[in-house]
């Protein structure tokens, strides 16, 4: 209802926010521990895989070579260099790499999903969502006047939101400032982002099974988590056309559903006495994650045009 009135908000950031807020100005019962547990683990991963129902592939190409280029280098390059900042900071790998998918990819769903993977600790965990949550916001509100301050037309701005910010809603809301023709190129352009999340979390995988030793084997790690697949599927069938609109409708709104109660749940986690012990650097190598990834995505743009 919130995300209805405020221009711009995501049910899932509101949700994060939410479950904060709660979990710092009352005490939650510990009876209530594993619904919330089930809902961070279970109802997320069914959530992501209904997010490849937002994607059809024949939209992705139709963006063409040069501005599908620009996702692949927001994403590749953008995680690239966030990790290596991330290293040169000090910043756990489990940290810089919520970070970096989150920043590079789809924001708070990237990064639940990529914890899904690496079971990053907790403080990370909550870290990498509060940092999704205030530079997602404002980019909303940097990008559409330095879009018109350089100049740039309506397709090209629409390729710079799409491809520098996190979640779909508050591209959304940048596209729309911007105009309506950049509003349908930023909305494709994230959507594009959005799939390649699936490769990525493939990637993240094989790295982890690469690297476990026998004298550390750790968990069994799939190269391919199911959710993934399930991501991949729903894509290739809303690619096909032969899902309804009413059927597309109905898993939308379960999808959304889903993945809102999972950020509430994760949003409990995130205490303000937890977020003071990670300290200063995670909030730097956002702040140089948004600078390069901005940046990446805004030459692209304009190299697109």
């Amino acid at each position: 209802m919130v995300a209805r009135w405020v221009s711009g908000a995501s049910p899932l950031l509101i949700a994060i926010i939410a479950g904060a807020v709660t979990a710092n100005i009352v005490s939650l019962p510990q009876r209530i521990q594993p619904g919330l547990q089930f809902c961070a683990k279970r109802l997320l991963r069914v959530g992501v895989a209904l997010l490849g129902l937002q994607v059809t592939f024949t939209e992705i190409l139709g963006l063409g070579p040069a501005t599908l280029a620009v996702v692949v280098a927001v994403v590749v390059l953008g995680i690239g260099l966030t990790m290596l900042l991330g290293r040169l900071l000090g910043v756990s790998w489990t940290q810089r790499l919520l970070i970096a998918c989150g920043f590079s990819i789809c924001g708070a769903a990237a990064v639940a999903a990529v914890d899904g993977v690496v079971e990053a600790k907790e403080e990370e965990l909550i870290t990498a969502l509060a940092l999704v949550v205030v530079f997602g916001t404002l980019l909303i509100a940097i990008l559409p006047p330095a879009a018109q301050a350089l100049g740039m037309n309506e397709h090209a701005g629409g390729v710079w939101a799409g491809a520098a910010i996190h979640e779909v809603a508050q591209v959304v809301a940048a596209g729309g400032a911007i105009g309506g023709t950049a509003l349908t190129t930023a909305v494709v352009v994230k959507l594009a982002r959005v799939a390649l999340l699936a490769p990525v979390l493939a990637a993240v995988g094989w790295h982890l099974r690469r690297r476990s030793t026998p004298q550390e084997p750790g968990r069994s790690v799939p190269l391919v988590p199911l959710f993934v697949l399930g991501f991949l599927a729903c894509a290739g069938l809303r690619t096909t056309g032969v899902i309804p609109d009413v059927v597309l409708d109905a898993a939308g709104f379960t999808q959304t559903t889903l993945l809102t109660a999972a950020m509430f749940a994760l949003g409990t986690g995130v205490r303000l006495d937890t977020l003071a012990r990670v300290g200063i650097r995670p909030l730097v190598l956002a702040t140089a994650s948004t600078a390069c990834i901005t940046s990446i995505a805004l030459a692209g743009a304009l190299l697109a045009a």
